[in-house]
């Protein structure tokens, strides 16, 4: 593999994502050298730290409507309140 990997810290979710599948995938195949395969485990672990933070921001922005007397929205609450 010839080509060098995109900065973690530049990719998006979804493209972090497919970045570990593939880290998974080769892992699993066996065909890895173990140093290749030590280098891959730890990028796969800096790409799933990526994942939960940006998925983290995500549910910290999601919001949850908030229906006052007369039905209409009057404001947000964090969406794992309760």
């Amino acid at each position: 593999m010839d080509q060098q990997p995109a900065p973690i810290g530049d990719l998006n979710f979804e493209d972090a994502l497919r970045a570990l599948e593939e880290v998974v995938r080769r892992l699993e195949s066996g065909d890895v050298p173990l140093d290749e395969s030590i280098a891959q485990y730890e990028r796969g672990e800096a790409l799933r730290r990526h994942c939960q933070a940006r998925l983290d921001a995500a549910q910290a922005r999601i919001e949850k409507i908030v229906a006052g007397p007369d039905g209409k929205p009057s404001g947000t609450v964090p969406f794992d309140a309760e």
